[in-house]
């Protein structure tokens, strides 16, 4: 009997069908791309002769419903080779030659919708009618580069969502309306966050004033954390030497992802894709002994790795970033401890930052399938991997394992992070590394005197400051912890004659270190109140006669709505309370 799983993924693939069926009735020169099965639904890729506007799509899933509704046959055909070809040059598909030239099979399947109404190019499998597709939706349109490569032609990407049950469709819809308010390149637009600016390039965000409050309050919990665990903090260079890179293995098995050289007085210079070459080299310049170690070396480094411009996506997917590094050398006795005390710190950051939503996964190699893409002696692989999976398991930790998505230099644990759109990615990673401690010649004395080589612990908690940005942003739909928020409080006076006492409060507040603001514009006040709220801000307070008269303060909050009247002093004492609870209850 199929499985859930298998029959709507057909019944999704099957959509997509239909979706090119339709383009084809509404737009008879239309060239098609690819069109799969996704994650809640589906898409299919064309080439139109005029743009296709959002509009567009109630007309094209007017016509699929129509389609539908015929219950046309689903069929499988095959064409030999010659065939087929004659057959898309006819037609003129020529996309579709093309795939065509990477199917290697003498004879070539196709799929015919109804008595040869519609046919694709295409494996399957799909349902038996059209009827047999659930109900859909056409969502958006994007574009997108034929195969992915952003030197070639642009395509329109239409989205479209699939479901077996017409209350399943209902509530993906909601979701999508309510996601859209949590998006963090729109929230990062309204409260001032940051902004990709097409003059300075595309996958290199700014942050703005606002954002980057935040985010030097993140460096600074995350350097106090880490400086209670023993960490020692260095910078390193944006460029090194091509040797250095040669010498990491980047250069042949990164290179795809790094920038073209730099050359400077005859040599190569590379933006660096990774920081621990150069954290490798810091650990070099002094002997160490086994006293010295677990030695733990931390860098708030600057990388840069080339991403296709289809693949860009706000703070999730940038060109350029600061991760949260460290490298921990340890001996194989410390190995277990090291691994352990990098996911309590884990552990205490995300409950401080309130974030829940997240799974681990441990991604191991596939060498037998691939053996050119990892590094190393296969034994050693062997314990690495038997290790992290030993500590998940001791912690009583539910994860995935994920063969073949290992780093080329060793096993890895990724927290993987879920945003408001169900979509999956690594923010956190916790990488064990016996490949570049040998390339670099790491060494250790040990208590016999003899030399050792040590293990390297590649971890970065914070992952990188945009990628983990864009979850937070999200996560709290920008209404942020109060000791994260880049305001905490506004202050704002009724009117002219209460500005005087305002700016009292706005003192004192400052002077206890409170990121306030005062107000004190000639605008209403509810027109104050509106600015603040766009802006998130979690307290405002209102002064006005009824305040200066009993000393007090009027406090509203973004979450709790009316608090009342508070004395000074008790309105600070709330505040710092908030703040050092970092607002766990």
């Amino acid at each position: 009997m199929e499985n859930n799983e298998n029959k709507i993924e057909k019944m999704r693939h099957s959509a997509s069908h239909i979706l090119a069926h339709a383009v084809l009735k509404l737009y008879p020169d239309a060239k098609l791309g690819i069109g799969p099965a996704i994650d809640n639904g589906f898409y299919y890729d064309f080439e139109f002769s005029q743009p296709l506007e959002e509009k567009d799509l109630k007309e094209i899933e007017k016509e699929m419903k129509k389609i539908q509704k015929r219950k046309l046959k689903i069929t499988q055909t095959f064409m030999k080779r010659k065939d087929a070809i004659k057959y898309l040059k006819e037609i003129g598909q020529e996309y579709k030659l093309e795939l065509l030239e990477d199917i290697p099979d003498k004879e070539v399947s196709f799929f015919v919708s109804g008595d040869s109404e519609f046919i694709d190019l295409c494996r399957g499998p799909h349902v038996e009618d059209t009827k047999d597709t659930g109900y859909i939706k056409l969502i958006k349109t994007a574009g997108a580069y034929w195969k992915g490569d952003e030197n070639r032609k642009m395509l329109t990407r239409i989205y479209g969502a699939c479901f077996e049950q017409k209350d399943e469709l209902k509530q993906y819809l909601v979701n999508l309306e309510n996601a859209k308010k949590y998006n963090h390149r729109k929230l990062g637009k309204q409260l001032k966050l940051f902004a990709i600016i097409p003059e300075i390039g595309q996958g290199l965000p700014v942050w703005l004033p606002r954002g980057y409050t935040i985010r030097r309050i993140l460096e600074n919990y995350m350097l106090n954390l880490e400086r209670r665990y023993g960490y020692q903090h260095i910078l390193t260079p944006h460029i090194n030497r091509a040797e250095l890179f040669e010498k990491s293995g980047h250069l042949n098995f990164y290179k795809d992802s790094m920038y073209p050289p730099i050359k400077v007085d005859g040599e190569d210079y590379y933006l660096k894709p990774m920081n621990c070459p150069a954290g490798f080299m810091v650990y070099n310049l002094e002997p160490k002994s086994y006293r010295d170690l677990p030695y733990k070396l931390g860098e708030f480094g600057t990388v840069y790795r080339y991403e296709k411009s289809g693949e860009l996506h706000g703070l999730q997917r940038v060109r350029g970033f600061t991760q949260n590094d460290a490298h921990i050398f340890c001996t194989p006795e410390q190995l277990e401890g090291s691994i352990n005390e990098t996911l309590d710190i884990l552990d205490i950051f995300y409950k401080d930052v309130g974030f829940d939503n997240y799974k681990f996964r441990l991604s191991l190699s596939d060498r037998e399938a691939n053996p050119k893409k990892y590094a190393g002696d296969i034994e050693k692989w062997k314990f690495a991997e038997e290790t992290l999976r030993k500590a998940l398991v001791d912690r009583n930790i539910e994860f995935e394992e994920i063969p073949g998505d290992a780093a080329f230099y060793g096993p890895k644990i990724d927290i993987v992070a879920i945003n408001v759109f169900g979509k999956e990615d690594a923010v956190s990673t916790l990488q064990l590394d016996f490949n570049l401690p040998e390339k670099f010649e790491i060494k250790y004395i040990d208590s016999d005197g003899t030399e050792k080589q040590p293990y390297a612990i590649h971890r970065a908690l914070i992952g990188s400051f945009e990628r983990f940005f864009a979850f937070l942003i999200e996560h709290h739909a920008g209404d942020f912890p109060l000791w994260l928020t880049p305001d905490q409080v506004t202050v704002i006076p009724i009117s002219e004659k209460h500005v005087e006492y305002a700016t009292s409060i706005y003192d004192s507040l400052k002077l206890a270190d409170i990121r306030v603001s005062l107000d004190d514009r000639d605008k209403s006040m509810q027109s104050k109140i509106r600015d603040a709220e766009k802006l998130k801000i979690p307290y405002l307070v209102i002064v006005g006669d009824k305040e200066i008269e009993t000393d007090t303060v009027s406090i509203r909050s973004r979450l709790n709505k009316e608090i009342g009247l508070m004395k000074k002093q008790e309105f600070l004492d709330y505040l710092e309370e908030e703040i050092r609870t970092k607002g766990r209850k």
